[in-house]
């Protein structure tokens, strides 16, 4: 998981925004559909139930919050998420994607302290060389995992450890092959993981996905840029409709890079109520061992350590407007907590009501 981290994009905002008016204007004039844009913007409010919800510093002068030690909706009160704003054109045999990040949420996704673009989310170019055959170049969001960076892809609002311990983005090139109506296959080549602008050493990680109605085996294998060893993931993702209503998600992964790594399983119980309203609990046991990523571990002299987390997350739909009232509740084996008494303890209730709009 990135930290988040301090930027000053105000003076890119206004450029883009002049931008985008040209390219809509462009798109009217010469009436191609094929010009798309679309985007969201989020924002929430978020409170510790047995916890404090006072900002802490540490030793360091690094301001903190005691919140579950997992990407995004990580602040007390009222806070931003991000905007997301998407250019892209799909022609025929080619296209390109142009995916723009603004905010806390996107400052954390793109990864800002290792030197990644300010605002880059993706942005990669395609070439559709047959029917079955697409060649895609560029940084793109990653393939692992169940959920994704923005609020929009998400049934809940803030986010898993599996997902936030895993990569995020890689930039590379990919080949994905149409094998069947049931059988696909991707392959690609790419930078150490989240160096999205940038090889510093010469290190490449090789990526595949097999999929099969919906269900996804996924793999990553390579050396890491400042690692001296590689690092392996495996990771499953994939769900069933058990009925028209119901859904069952799932995803399960695996973490190792020389004796050291996580690994977790999640299930992803939703149902839909009604046409404007669904509720579904993320069900999630992370572990880290050997010291892991050091999100849980660090708390222990032999590096192990555990953590279960229960989401409940409601989502009520008016028009393009999302309405997500969110209970979170986290149990660690270790006391990475403070309670409302500012002492440690190991678990942790939480409550979001966050409002994400898309276009």
């Amino acid at each position: 998981m990135k930290a988040i981290t301090k930027t000053n994009v105000v003076k890119n905002i206004f450029f883009l925004a002049i931008s985008l008016v040209s390219l809509s204007a462009f798109a009217q004039e010469e009436g191609d559909k094929k010009f798309n844009f679309s985007g969201s913007a989020d924002v929430y409010w978020k409170t510790n139930l047995t916890g404090t919800n006072q900002a802490m510093e540490d030793d360091e002068g690094n301001v903190f919050f005691n919140t579950p030690p997992t990407s995004f909706a990580n602040r007390s009160g009222f806070s931003l998420g991000m905007a997301n704003l998407i250019a892209s054109y799909e022609g025929e045999k080619v296209g390109f994607v142009a995916d723009l990040v603004f905010g806390p949420r996107g400052e954390d996704a793109v990864f800002l302290s290792t030197g990644s673009s300010n605002i880059v989310n993706q942005l990669y170019v395609y070439w559709n060389v047959s029917e079955s055959v697409r060649l895609t170049m560029g940084n793109f969001n990653t393939f692992l995992g169940y959920e994704v960076i923005s609020p929009v892809g998400n049934f809940n609002y803030s986010t898993s450890y599996m997902f936030s311990y895993g990569p995020f983005s890689h930039t590379g090139i990919k080949a994905d092959f149409t094998l069947s109506d049931d059988f696909s296959l991707m392959l690609a080549v790419m930078n150490s993981t989240d160096f999205t602008e940038i090889n510093l050493d010469g290190s490449y990680t090789a990526g595949a996905q097999l999929g099969y109605k919906g269900q996804y085996l996924n793999v990553l294998y390579g050396a890491q840029t400042f690692a001296p060893d590689k690092t392996f993931q495996i990771d499953y993702t994939g769900g069933f409709d058990l009925s028209d209503a119901f859904y069952l998600g799932i995803n399960t992964t695996y973490n190792n890079t020389d004796g050291s790594g996580f690994y977790g399983f999640a299930l992803y119980p939703q149902m839909t109520t009604s046409d404007k309203f669904s509720i579904g609990l993320r069900g999630e046991y992370f572990k880290e061992f050997e010291g892991g990523v050091s999100a849980l571990g660090a708390y222990n002299p032999e590096g192990d350590a555990d953590v279960y987390e229960f989401t409940l997350t409601g989502n009520y739909t008016i028009s393009d407007l999302t309405l997500k009232p969110e209970l979170r509740f986290d149990s660690a084996s270790e006391d990475i907590f403070i309670d409302g008494d500012d002492e440690a303890t190991g678990s942790l209730a939480s409550f979001l009501l966050a409002a994400v709009y898309s276009f």
